[in-house]
């Protein structure tokens, strides 16, 4: 059985502007592209489908440089949220924490909150885990090996520097996921365990990274903003010790800070990318910002203990939240730049949507108080959207999207009744404000940003082009009707203007629905000479 494509535009991710053709899918495979003749002339047989794209955009399927899916992408309202974007690959693995190695414990406790529990992996490493995507999505995954995860393994809870007996064993658990086809290594470096981890023991890890041709990819130190410049340059020596290609996580910050670090990069000789999500406001963990590293490090038994004692409340109160206002340019306002994304405790669902300010003064209490007793109630399960001080307009986001070495990367967790709305809205959002409204792209450059530039990057085999021969992950766009429809208020609601997808040659949405069919995979890294996937 064939599928025919007929008359649409093609950015074809080569940087050509669009052609009007059709488009011929045999089995996961483009068969043919021709000039557009509306398909009457083309042979057929039983079976075959016809799509009329009507004059639409077709592009190939988009990549999430930077998911949250990990644990997620088996609901199918996640799956619809991605799709409606025309997103067809994630990249999982992010930040440090991630379910493999292991058996998938740590990232179900620590990271609750962003990933939420994996349904179904127990153990059994990075093969194991991308096997689990096969035929059971429509949404294809790929994975990095999880700094932090490693770290956890080998060295537990421990706040030193990794020994030259752990540095082996953690070397050796890096290129066991990259043999079994992880895209590279990532790193979050204000979690833990990461954050105990020293730059010579980061550089040693990425050294397998380096030998196979693959990406350290890193949430780095110091919480970007104005601190962004320490964490590029520990970035920059890890590149340099290690010989390895790097990529810079989420890079929020002004934009004169992004250019100038991102020349200081390339004035080094450093190969590097970066994603950025077209939103000012952050999303993470509550715990990471707010509680001590040293604690969280802990069992989780341990630190809800603390929590729970009055005397060391205090401590945290009087001696610890002072400092809150410097993580990422908080600011002493903190509480009222916080709102709350996820809270597990059922007895403060009542708080989803609102700031830490307005909650606690709801609760009567104030906002430290608040916070340790939304943090023990939740056993740690809290994620939030973080503000900053200045927000960002689509001009100043436009001047660091508009880089040629950024890649798409929503950042996106489907964790919470009132997330963050970049899960939703990204990749929509960079088609209407970047392309439609500023003309900041052509419909070709922002092919290679929400596409091609990551399956090169990354190693996605045949994939990023509308090509003959290349795998068939293709959206059909809408120019006239994408947007993003989620917003910091109403944060789930679904993107508009992309309603037919393709995955593997498979239509995983038709006008706009979900058709039920599961082609996705986990994607190994590759390159193109193999099958592409």
């Amino acid at each position: 059985m064939a599928h025919l494509i007929t008359n649409v535009l093609v950015a074809d991710g080569d940087g050509s502007p669009p052609d009007a053709v059709d488009v011929r899918i045999e089995g996961d495979t483009i068969a043919e592209i021709r000039p557009a003749t509306g398909g009457a002339d083309r042979p057929r047989e039983p079976g075959d489908t016809v799509l009329d794209g009507r004059g639409r955009l077709l592009m190939p399927g988009f990549v999430d440089a930077h998911a949250h899916a990990d644990g997620r992408l088996f609901d199918p309202d996640v799956q619809l949220a991605l799709l409606r974007q025309g997103v067809t690959t994630v990249i999982g693995g992010q930040d440090g924490v991630s379910y493999a190695p292991g058996d998938g414990g740590y990232a179900s406790e620590y990271f609750a909150a962003i990933n939420g529990p994996h349904p179904s992996y127990r153990g059994g490493g990075i093969g194991a885990l991308l096997a689990g995507y096969d035929g059971v999505t429509p949404v294809n995954a790929s994975m990095l090996v999880p700094a932090g995860t490693v770290r956890r393994l080998v060295c537990g809870r421990s706040t030193d520097a990794a020994s030259a007996a752990e540095l082996e064993r953690m070397t050796a658990l890096v290129a066991d996921g990259l043999d079994d086809g992880a895209l590279g290594l990532s790193t979050g470096l204000d979690y833990v365990p990461g954050a105990f981890a020293t730059t010579a023991e980061l550089a040693a890890i990425a050294a397998p990274v380096a030998g196979v041709g693959g990406v350290y990819v890193s949430h780095m130190r110091g919480g970007y903003e104005a601190n962004s410049a320490a964490g590029i340059a520990e970035i920059a020596a890890i590149a340099r010790h290690a010989g390895v290609r790097v990529h810079v996580s989420h890079f929020h910050a002004e934009p004169s800070i992004v250019h100038a670090l991102l020349g200081e990069l390339v004035a080094a000789g450093v190969d590097a990318s970066f994603d950025a999500y077209p939103y000012t406001r952050g999303c993470s963990i509550l715990a990471m910002p707010i509680l001590p590293a040293e604690l969280t490090v802990r069992p989780l038994h341990e630190v809800l203990a603390v929590l729970a004692d009055p005397d060391q409340r205090e401590r945290l109160r009087t001696e610890w939240f002072p400092a809150i206002a410097r993580y990422a340019s908080l600011g002493p306002e903190w509480p009222s730049m916080i709102t709350l994304a996820h809270v597990a405790a059922p007895d403060y669902a009542w708080a989803h949507g609102m700031t830490i300010a307005a909650a606690s003064d709801r609760a009567g209490t104030d906002a430290a108080r608040f916070t340790l007793d939304l943090l023990l109630a939740s056993r740690l399960e809290v994620n939030v959207v973080m503000a900053v001080p200045h927000e960002r307009g689509d001009a100043e986001l436009a001047s660091i999207l508009t880089h040629p070495a950024a890649i798409g990367g929503s950042d996106g967790i489907f964790v919470g009744a009132h997330p963050h709305p970049r899960a939703r809205g990204t990749f929509a959002r960079y088609l209407r404000s970047l392309v439609v409204d500023r003309a900041a792209l052509s419909w070709a450059d922002a092919a290679a940003l929400v596409s091609t530039r990551a399956a090169d990057r990354f190693g996605l085999g045949r994939r990023g082009r509308v090509h003959t021969g290349w795998i068939a992950d293709l959206a059909l766009v809408d120019p006239g009707s994408v947007r993003d429809t989620a917003t910091y208020e109403h944060p789930l609601a679904l993107a508009e203007g992309i309603d037919d997808v393709f995955v593997a040659g498979v239509p995983v949405l038709a006008a706009g629905a979900l058709t039920g069919a599961t082609p996705g995979r986990g994607i190994r890294r590759t390159d193109r000479t193999t099958e592409g996937a």
